[in-house]
């Protein structure tokens, strides 16, 4: 089991404690049956025998709030542009099949979370939340394989399994399923601190509830059959359900007699695996040669994208240096094309992490000229030479390295944008970096990155109280409201003291501080009824 990291021995730890012993005595209190009485004291939650999809929400929203507080969540933008770009396609033809309702029609956040977690899983939460670990996507080498896990798990919550599952057991209130599913993510953490312990205490009570908990064989067959046909009409390859089948039974982490069955996406039988490979049609003899030597320039971005989980994962120097050995073996040049360039990628990143300047200029030399031959791939090692000349302070080879991928990007738009405005705000360029977010902030509102960005900009103009506001609206979007009305408040202190900048006060800044000030008090005072 991975020992649970904690940031320090203060507050961090005592919550994170207290939050384990209280889930624990909330198990042990709440996993049989309640009175319909215990649930009428948390308004807003349903009666105790269904989920409302608005009261589905809330809940993910309540349990996506200590996600984001994990040392293992990880908002890597690269990693993230390269989900999304399989996401996006998936959610879409959902839409187009009627599974997923309209955007504007639709109360799902559809937020994928990462974490650093080694182990190969993901799992959906409710209100559309996902948890997606490194080790899953480090597994991966199609972005089909990829695509399976992620139609699974939209399937997952378009068909409302959850709720549904509480039709099923009318005696489980709300709050009590919040609390399992959290029970459970402390306990998969390990038992081998403090902290851990209490994580064992409460997964132990959550296991005497798990068959209030267990998706039935009927949703794993839905969500595997309207999963297939999802990513079938967003353009994947049918192939990799079978694919990624096959790579999770060989990774020995989950079976059905998984120890959080909540958590496991992929319940691994011989007889699903058949299944998909039943609906794809057997294999002429063209098309299983075709499917063992694949078009040599399909899979390099999932080996580099593979390359960067495993490195971000486990960076351990006794790891990092094997990468650093794979790079200059002699066994090297007999590999294909794509499995050098994953290699050289992992490399290179291994050197940023070991802070060995000189070798990660040298590796990414050697990244660059490999990916010519690829364009996606070619973009992908720009990217991670800009982040290099970041970390080392030469801000015109980044900004030089990001124009040139301008021309040709294709997964990467996220992660061009907000790589430029951090060479902007080093280059002395904290306006124009802000112009260029605020632009982009219009239509992704929701990207906390890019308003962690609009506060460092802000700061560097030395106007605070913008800077502490958009602190503020970052944990809103994490779903601390206390956090984030803190943060707003503090803002208001600020523009009182005058601490505008040399702008002076702005108006418009200071009535919308006040309004957020006022919605995230509402919010706040909401999120402490339901706790």
């Amino acid at each position: 089991m991975k020992r649970l990291h904690h940031r320090g021995p203060g507050a961090g730890k005592r919550c994170q404690h207290a939050l384990c012993v209280a889930l624990a005595l909330t198990l042990a209190l709440g996993a049989a049956q309640l009175p319909a009485q215990t649930s009428s004291a948390l308004p807003g939650l349903g009666d105790g025998t269904a989920l409302s999809p608005a009261a589905e929400r809330r809940m993910g929203d309540s349990i996506a709030r200590y996600l984001y507080r994990d040392p293992d969540y990880l908002p890597d933008l690269v990693l993230m542009d390269y989900v999304d770009s399989i996401w996006q396609p998936l959610l879409a033809a959902a839409r187009q099949r009627g599974e997923a309702l309209p955007a504007a029609e639709d109360l799902n956040a559809w937020v994928i979370l990462l974490s650093r977690d080694r182990t190969v899983n993901a799992f959906a939460l409710p209100g559309g939340y996902m948890g997606l670990h490194l080790g899953l996507i480090a597994a991966t080498q199609t972005r089909a394989e990829l695509a399976s896990v992620l139609a699974h798990e939209l399937s997952h919550v378009t068909q409302r399994h959850i709720a549904r599952n509480m039709n099923r057991q009318n005696g489980m209130a709300p709050w009590v399923l919040g609390a399992l599913v959290l029970g459970m993510l402390a306990a998969s953490k390990g038992a081998d601190n403090a902290q851990g312990a209490n994580a064992a205490i409460v997964g132990s009570q959550a296991l005497a509830a798990q068959s209030q908990l267990n998706y039935s064989r009927d949703m794993e067959r839905e969500a595997d059959r309207i999963g297939f046909a999802v990513l079938g009409e967003a353009g994947f390859s049918p192939q990799g359900f079978v694919d990624m089948f096959a790579v999770l039974q060989q990774s020995g982490r989950l079976s059905d007699a998984g120890a959080f069955p909540y958590l496991r996406s992929h319940p691994l039988t011989t007889e699903r695996i058949a299944d998909m490979q039943s609906r794809i049609g057997v294999d002429t003899p063209a098309q299983y040669i075709s499917r063992l030597t694949p078009d040599p320039g399909a899979d390099w971005v999932p080996r580099l994208m593979a390359a960067r989980a495993r490195v971000l994962m486990q960076p351990d120097p006794q790891v990092l240096a094997v990468w650093l050995a794979q790079a200059k073996d002699e066994a090297f040049q007999k590999q294909p094309d794509a499995q050098q360039a994953g290699i050289l990628y992992g490399a290179t990143l291994s050197a940023m992490q070991l802070r060995d300047w000189p070798l990660a200029v040298s590796l990414f030399a050697r990244l660059y000229e490999r990916c010519r031959a690829n364009p996606a791939a070619w973009e992908q090692a720009r990217l991670l030479g800009a982040e290099l000349a970041l970390t080392v302070g030469d801000t015109a080879r980044a900004r030089s390295l990001l124009d040139a991928a301008t021309g040709v990007r294709t997964v990467s738009a996220r992660t061009h944008v907000l790589l430029s405005a951090q060479a902007l705000i080093r280059a002395a360029k904290a306006a124009q970096a802000l112009g260029d977010l605020r632009a982009w902030l219009v239509d992704h509102p929701h990207d906390t990155v890019a308003w962690r960005l609009v506060s460092q900009a802000h700061a560097a103009l030395g106007n605070q109280v913008a800077a502490v506001r958009a602190e503020g609206e970052i944990s809103a979007l994490e779903q601390d409201a206390v956090a984030a009305l803190d943060r707003m408040r503090a803002a208001q202190d600020l523009a009182r003291a005058g601490k505008w900048g040399p702008g002076g006060p702005d108006y418009v800044e200071a009535s919308i501080l006040d309004s957020r000030t006022r919605e995230l008090g509402a919010l706040a005072r909401q999120q402490a009824l339901e706790r």
